[in-house]
């Protein structure tokens, strides 16, 4: 053989060797494309004795040869590469299709390469041709290929024909893509959900198409998943599936409730958030806040039903911290298929009418002696106690969410945000700036669209757009006749405010009284209810609480508190109690009505209890807000949040009833007749620090109001 250049061929050796350090990586064996790994290692320790040898020897190969060695040592590389990159919060399905269609190149690739080299056998050195070549092509034809990909294509032709895909395949795809645990299932709907956002906001029909057959694959598969442990339950009863948390799967023992207005077992959800997972695993929804409200009405209800049916539910605490606190699919087949247990097929409880088991007096309106709970599933899949009781937020200081509001309800994890160099990011912020300015209202709605998405995850993100000056374009486009540009400019300046330099740019910019405008007259209730939410960003920073007062925000808040969304009605709650913080804002939240609404929104079916509690709190301090809480029934549902509320809700109630009731007499009397004095007693042993100390002052308040009584009788 002619000597040739070889630089190839020890480029390959590296990559092979740098391949099979992969093994070492920590937590590698949870990768879920590792059996793929496996197969390119079987290659790959065929490979290297042979190309070592050829390096050895005085030969070189031809330049088809050569040829053929750098698109292996490519795919080899770019295999290593998309190993290495695996993070657990972005998409198995997506990851694994990746590595299956490397690796299958990886396989090809290397037959050609031992092909060729078995027509040069007679040209090359003996010690370099063992074993055969014919033999290692052998090998390498025998080493394992799947076709997930093609299972997956099928699997989703028949779900669009409605005729599948079986039990069966949803098993082969979980397992195949590593969809093993009810948790990575649930994880993988979040991000495809996110993934078909941005499909969608890019018009990528096709892209979005296929993603949304990918959800529906793991929500059939979470469904399967739940069919089966419900099965394994082995109570003598169904259970309703609203007593089961869709993380576990199990009964739930500690109900509570998140941002979304679904309910989990608290250990669970917290688990989910402390991984860094902001979004409801039942509906996709970002969470604006990690607040866990007790589901008190789900708690009672659930354990009157496994009295009845004398059901034990599980410790949560030792399934949490078991060695695998999420059910695993296939070992839940097998179980089921040792059992001989069925799954049921439709995966829905009957319905069931439960008991009444909360009642308070007469005077108390609709808190909670008006409830009447099913377990029954609406079409969305929320039963009616979670569409009764929702989340609301602790107490201040009342965290700014990272995300809110956007056009999908999917959230993107921090590991496969949308970024890029800032060079790159820079460049694109300029262009779409001067799209902004654009006399085309198409353009326009591309831009505010765009800079939408790149602002809504990324900190780096948001710190080059201000700096490369686009607030002022945004602020300017509030006043846009088009709603949806109008909408996404609003919230673009929602996201952007997050940071807290930005805060200030933006109300420098002039954004105050735009912000209101749009609160006023948006067009969209998405635009009002971001408007509000971007005033409260505004308005953590002192000087901006009396600016946004006096430029005339107020009253628009209390509207939409009134008569927005339920949405809207959250964050105008959420801006009044931090405007409220400023004294000479509570007189003007008063005089706009704002205290009405908040009784009213004390009715947990709107989930907004502990926002209205502490917002009512604030505004008791001050002469005008009693006589008002007074006016208009506040005394019953305080004391009712004090009896039944969250830990929060009981403090922030026992203080405003604090405050009502010092130098009050009237008011004192009205709240003991409430039947205020035995939970407070209870608040004084279980409350919260502050909760106990309100609680405790409050009674020494009431024994002194007695005892001038006596006096005075």
């Amino acid at each position: 053989m002619v000597q040739m250049e070889v630089s190839w061929l020890r480029v390959l050796l590296d990559n092979i060797s740098s391949y099979l350090t992969l093994s070492s990586m920590d937590d590698f064996s949870s990768n879920p494309a590792h059996k793929y790994y496996t197969r390119g290692e079987e290659i790959s320790k065929l490979l290297k004795p042979v190309l070592e040898n050829l390096i050895d020897s005085d030969a070189s190969p031809s330049e088809l040869l050569n040829n053929g060695f750098e698109e292996l040592a490519q795919y080899c590389d770019e295999l290593r590469e998309q190993f290495e990159s695996w993070q657990p919060l972005s998409t198995r399905i997506f990851y694994v299709l990746r590595i299956e269609s490397l690796a299958s190149k990886l396989r090809e690739s290397s037959l050609e390469v031992f092909q060729l080299l078995k027509h040069c056998e007679q040209h090359l050195p003996a010690d370099t041709i063992s074993p055969s070549f014919e033999e290692c092509i052998e090998l390498v034809k025998l080493v394992a290929r799947d076709d997930i990909s093609y299972t997956i294509d099928q699997a989703l032709k028949d779900q669009k024909n409605g005729v599948g895909p079986t039990s069966e395949v949803l098993v082969k795809i979980a397992e195949s893509t590593g969809l093993r645990s009810n948790q990575d299932i649930l994880i993988e709907g979040v991000v495809l959900t996110n993934m078909k956002e941005d499909a969608e906001l890019t018009d990528n029909d096709t892209e979005a198409e296929y993603l949304d057959g990918l959800i529906s694959l793991t929500t059939r598969m979470h469904e399967y998943l739940s069919d089966i442990k419900q099965a394994q339950l082995r109570c003598p009863v169904r259970v309703p599936s609203d007593f089961r948390c869709s993380l576990s799967l199990e009964l739930m023992t500690d109900p509570v409730i998140v941002a979304s207005g679904q309910t989990y077992e608290r250990v669970f959800i917290q688990k989910w958030i402390d991984m860094g997972l902001m979004v409801c695993p039942k509906t996709r929804q970002s969470l604006s806040h990690t607040t866990l409200t007790p589901n008190f009405i789900v708690r009672a209800f659930l354990a009157s039903w496994c009295e009845t049916n004398n059901v034990y539910p599980p410790d949560p605490l030792e399934l949490i911290h078991s060695s695998q606190p999420f059910p695993l699919l296939l070992e839940s087949v097998r179980a089921s298929s040792s059992e001989n247990s069925s799954p049921i097929k439709n995966g829905q409880a009957d319905a069931e009418e439960l008991p009444q088991v909360f009642s308070r007096s007469a005077s108390a309106p609709g808190i909670v002696s008006e409830v009447v709970c099913k377990t029954k599933r609406s079409t969305n899949g929320a039963s009616a106690a979670d569409r009764s009781v929702s989340q609301a937020r602790s107490n201040t200081p009342w965290k700014f969410p990272e995300e809110r509001h956007w056009r999908h309800p999917g959230i993107i994890p921090a590991t496969i945000r949308e970024t890029g160099s800032s060079s790159s990011i820079e460049t694109e912020v300029k262009k779409l700036i001067e799209d902004l300015k654009s006399s085309s209202l198409d353009t326009q709605r591309e831009a505010t669209a765009r800079i939408r998405i790149l602002s809504r995850n990324s900190t780096d993100n948001r710190i080059v757009i201000a700096r490369c000056g686009a607030i002022p374009s945004l602020v300017n486009l509030l006043y846009s006749t088009d709603e949806r540009i109008q909408a996404d400019a609003v919230t673009c300046l929602l996201n952007l405010s997050i940071n807290d330099n930005n805060k200030s740019l933006i109300a420098e910019s002039g954004a105050i009284e735009p912000l209101i405008h749009v609160l006023k007259t948006g067009y969209l209730e998405e635009a009002k209810a971001n408007s509000a939410a971007t005033l409260f960003s505004l308005s953590v920073i002192e000087e901006y609480k009396t600016e946004i007062g006096e430029a005339g925000a107020i009253e628009p808040l209390v509207d939409l508190l009134g008569n927005g969304s339920l949405s809207g009605k959250k964050d105008a709650a959420t801006a009044l109690f931090n405007l409220s913080i400023h004294h000479e804002n509570k007189t003007k939240v008063i005089e706009a009505g704002a205290v009405r609404y908040l009784v009213e929104l004390m009715d947990p079916a709107f989930g907004m209890v502990e926002k209205a509690v502490v917002v009512l709190a604030n505004l008791a301090t001050v002469r005008e807000g009693k006589i008002a809480i007074g006016e208009e029934g506040g005394i019953p549902v305080l004391v009712e949040v004090v009896e039944l509320g969250s830990a929060r809700g009981k403090e922030n109630a026992t203080a405003a009833l604090l405050q009502l009731c010092t130098h009050s007499p009237k008011f004192c009397n009205s709240v003991i007749r409430e039947g205020v004095i035995p939970p407070l007693v209870a608040l004084t042993k279980s409350g919260t620090a502050r909760g106990k100390e309100k609680a405790q002052n409050l009674l020494k308040y009431f024994k002194v109001h007695r005892q001038n009584n006596q006096r005075r009788g």
